[in-house]
């Protein structure tokens, strides 16, 4: 019989060792995993990085061609969908200069209106490219100075007359001939007329940056300065004859310029609220102010105003070219309040459609 042969004493620590490194390891092993696992867990779910996207835009290109000739003048690109018809001209500007934006008329058609500044460029697109056509609409001036402009005029002229310069009437006459009460009150009401209407101009009118063309600011001033020259020569005439009915004339007459001119200022107030209330669109109504309840007759009040003001006058001073003047007034009133009159149907048709345009039952 054989006997086993007991390891020696190195040899047995040798394999103790090794055991007990191996055990280590594996319990190394299994700590790390599990800090791994924990890391993953508290870490949540991994998310794969965002894949961006490229949104294609479509630009379109705006050829402009001369209405007479359908030459073209140049190619405005790079017009994005969201650009209006003003940013257009100015584009159109700066490739060509010596053509402000206020000047430059576009039309889609060459007998077609002419396009708004605010309309999208987009509305009008058929096709990647749009054909404008392109007219000079020549030297343009801002609202507020053709307003200022015309109203100046007259104010600062009467004034001239008034004061009896001598290069005007003779001397020796106007200093021996004593002035009517008329001829002061006169000079009062018109100069009060045209200083409320720069007033307003400034103050309560707000004009959305338009323009007209320069030559309809020089017509309108040869009209207003024109007639106001002729009219402040008679008045202010030495010779001057006050008017028939004396005082009770000139009374009733100057109380229904001032009672006209007020009814002016409170309709314009009432309608430039109502054209900046930010609300929807609506026709003004009346309100607790007596000069406001002509809305209840006439849809264009200011305009009725307007003309009462002139009549009053005439009948106040009783001469020839006030006379005229008034007639042509009522003229010209009457064609605006008619126009207006039916924008205001398209607009406000249940609210107009019993009203007159300016006077009750004529217009």
């Amino acid at each position: 019989m054989h006997r086993r042969q007991k390891p020696g004493a190195p040899e047995h620590k040798r394999d103790l060792a090794a055991h007990r490194g191996a055990l280590s390891m594996s319990h190394n092993d299994t700590r790390s995993f599990f800090n791994l696992s924990q890391l993953v867990l508290s870490a949540g779910q991994l998310k794969s990085p965002p894949v961006l996207k490229h949104s294609k835009i479509t630009y379109f290109e705006v050829e402009i061609l001369d209405v007479q000739s359908k030459k073209q003048i140049c190619i405005v690109d790079k017009v994005s969908p969201s650009s209006t018809l003003l940013d257009v001209k100015h584009k159109f500007h700066k490739a060509c200069p010596q053509w402000y934006p206020s000047r430059v008329g576009l039309q889609l058609e060459r007998n077609g209106p002419y396009l708004k500044d605010s309309i999208n460029i987009q509305s009008l697109a058929v096709s990647s490219i749009i054909t404008l056509y392109f007219t000079d609409l020549g030297q343009q001036v801002g609202w507020t100075t053709f307003f200022l402009t015309e109203y100046t005029g007259p104010l600062l002229i009467y004034l001239l007359f008034y004061i009896r310069l001598s290069s005007i009437y003779d001397k020796v006459e106007s200093t021996k001939n004593f002035r009517h009460p008329v001829v002061h009150l006169a000079c009062f009401c018109h100069c009060l007329h045209y200083i409320r209407h720069l007033l307003e101009t400034l103050f309560v009118h707000k004009f959305s940056g338009g323009h007209t063309p320069l030559k309809n600011m020089i017509k309108g001033c040869a009209f207003y300065w024109g007639f106001t020259s002729w009219i402040a020569y008679y008045v202010n005439h030495p010779r001057y004859t006050p008017p028939s009915f004396g005082h009770r004339q000139v009374a009733f007459a100057a109380l229904a310029f001032l009672m006209c001119e007020a009814g002016n200022h409170f309709i314009n107030v009432a309608l430039a609220h109502q054209n900046h209330s930010g609300g929807k669109a609506c026709f003004p109504s009346p309100t607790y102010n007596p000069f406001t309840w002509l809305f209840l007759l006439v849809s264009c009040p200011n305009y009725t105003y307007e003309v009462g003001s002139w009549i009053s006058f005439t009948v106040m001073t009783q001469t020839l070219p006030a006379g005229i003047f008034a007639f042509l007034m009522v003229i010209q009133m009457s064609l605006w309040a008619r126009k207006k009159h039916k924008l205001y149907l398209k607009r406000f048709y249940p609210e107009v459609r019993r009203k007159a345009a300016m006077i009750p039952v004529i217009f």
